[in-house]
């Protein structure tokens, strides 16, 4: 084993100085605090290594935050969405895959669902309790306080209260919130009637120890005297959470797997495909027909079609928001027709197909999570292409893709999280197009180790992206980088179909492992809370 050499340790500037570890420093001043750093491991003997330097320029980061130090590994152990890691995969598709308004899943739909299973839980209360009601109260903590307005999630939560769901919501109803925020909305509870304002959503402390970075409480009152409360989590994906939860009884999987390993394993030795294994245990954990499981995944793949489509006939609108981004999806797509390379135009229409669902999110209208609201632009985009060209996919085969990219998405919520609040836009964009990926490796009858590792090269080239939208909207960088992902999942495809499939070096449990932990490793800052990166540095005039 090769002796530390302290000296050459501490002097071996390069790879920091280009890490942006020490970025506050000129190069003099490091190179001169690492000479002092060398001096003293040689007197002392003891060498201050590059991981124990890299652990004290992230305590020194985090010292800088106003937000908390919170990831995977500071949430709590009593959360359902930790416990759950440590079986297989009991994920279902109408868990993951949801219909609602954008911008985000964890900030928009999630509140929304979590205030309407309070507002849901309310309305049973015993009657003495209801009598002293006089209205209702969320408070909004961690990244849903840093970058909820962005969000909307005040619209969100409210909407909720007032019995609305994010799959039939109208979007209208949430840009009238917006129109007008000092607006009253009558809200009838037992033999009550409160009415309820943007007011009663309070943006609370950014800063504190939570359970999860996305925890909200829920209040029934009687003036300032709490009759009711329960504290919630959105841990991303539009799934949700409260404190002593615990998931409600499923069957058993008939292939039960909680790695690509285990799962391709399952395919290979029953001479199956990934979506066939995951097929077969949709239909043992959820307890559903096979007719009922398409007929969801039928309305899933026109949702994405239509939000394509909606976003494509919006041509040059300002987005919401202080960014006065205007719309590109419809410019880009137009101008692709006059490309004169095949290969140019079916890039650029993947793109603008990608822009289009993204600036549907933007609207906060209705999108898919696949996995979230902010990668919403990258699997809609491949299936639009797909049944849109000369393929020609049909619906069938589009539920095969379905199948095969909720796989992926499953294990990366399992191992890792879907989450830009704990683990970046790695988490986001990038499981999205490891899932579009694998969705086209499945749809062309590719092998199960083709479709790992399809999935495996879109998701290991997004490790380690940030989550930093400018304002907290989720616009900048967060539309283009759906156009990004869809066409580096096609890449990934591409690569992998043609190279020799045993050969490839990487495997997929491991790129999701190393997804998890750059997660963890990420400072607060770049997860979610709009303090740093371009959200930082870009000046809105």
């Amino acid at each position: 084993m090769k002796e530390p050499d302290p000296i050459n340790d501490a002097l071996s500037t390069t790879s920091v100085v280009e890490s942006g570890l020490f970025s506050d420093l000129n190069r003099r001043s490091f190179i001169m605090r690492n000479a002092v750093i060398g001096a003293a491991a040689v007197m002392t003997g003891q060498v201050w290594t590059s991981e124990a330097r890299a652990q004290q320029a992230a305590t020194e980061a985090a010292k800088k935050s106003v937000l908390p130090v919170l990831d995977s590994s500071s949430m709590s152990s009593e959360l359902d969405v930790v416990k759950r890691a440590k079986g297989p995969v009991i994920t279902v598709l109408d868990e993951f895959y949801k219909v609602g308004p954008g911008p985000s899943s964890s900030h928009t739909i999630g509140p929304m669902r979590i205030t309407y299973d309070f507002y849901q839980r309310c309305s049973k209360l015993p009657a003495d309790q209801l009598a002293q009601a006089s209205g209702l109260k969320v408070h909004l903590f961690g990244s849903l306080s840093a970058t909820g307005k962005g969000h909307g999630t005040e619209r969100a939560s409210l909407a909720g209260l007032l019995g609305k769901e994010p799959a039939t919501v109208d979007p209208l109803f949430l840009d009238a919130m917006k129109e007008k925020p000092n607006e009253f909305y009558p809200l009838k509870l037992g033999g009550k009637t409160f009415n309820l304002s943007l007011a009663d959503i309070v943006y609370d402390s950014a800063k504190g120890e939570f359970p999860h970075p996305n925890t909200m409480t829920c209040k029934l009152m009687a003036g300032d005297k709490v009759v009711y409360e329960l504290e919630y989590y959105s841990p991303g994906g539009g799934f949700y959470e409260w404190k002593g939860y615990t998931s409600p009884k499923k069957g058993q999987p008939t292939y039960p797997y909680a790695t690509m390993k285990e799962l391709r394993g399952h395919a290979e030795k029953n001479k199956l495909s990934i979506a066939q294994v995951v097929m077969a245990n949709e239909l043992s954990v959820s307890g559903k027909s096979e007719a009922d499981i398409n007929a969801f995944l039928d309305k899933i793949t026109n949702a994405m079609l239509a939000t394509v489509k909606a976003g494509l006939s919006m041509n040059n609108d300002v987005l919401p928001g202080p960014i006065k981004l205007h719309s590109k999806a419809a410019t880009v797509f137009e101008r692709a027709q006059d490309d004169k390379y095949q290969s140019d135009k079916a890039i650029a229409l993947v793109s603008a197909f990608a822009l289009a669902a993204s600036e549907e999110n933007a609207r906060g209208h209705l999108v898919i999570t696949a996995p979230t609201g902010g990668s919403a632009g990258v699997m809609p985009a491949i299936v639009y292409a797909l049944v849109n060209s000369d393929r020609k996919l049909t619906m069938d085969k589009a539920r095969e893709g379905l199948l095969a990219g909720a796989a992926v998405g499953y294990l990366c919520k399992h191992n890792a999280t879907l989450s830009g609040a704990e683990g970046g836009c790695q988490s986001e964009i990038g499981v999205a197009a490891a899932m579009s990926a694998a969705f086209i490796a499945q749809v062309m009858d590719s092998s199960p180790q083709v479709t790992e590792n399809s999935a495996e090269s879109a998701l290991e080239h997004h490790l380690g992206m940030t989550c930093d939208p400018v304002a907290g909207y989720v616009q900048v960088p967060c539309i283009e980088r759906c156009a990004f992902g869809a066409v580096k999942a096609w890449v990934a495809f591409l690569i992998a179909t043609n190279e020799i499939a045993a050969r490839h070096r990487v495997d997929l449990d491991t790129t999701i492992e190393t997804l998890a932990e750059t997660g963890k490793d990420m400072s607060i800052k770049y997860k979610e809370t709009s303090e740093a990166g371009l959200a930082a540095n870009l000046v809105l005039c």
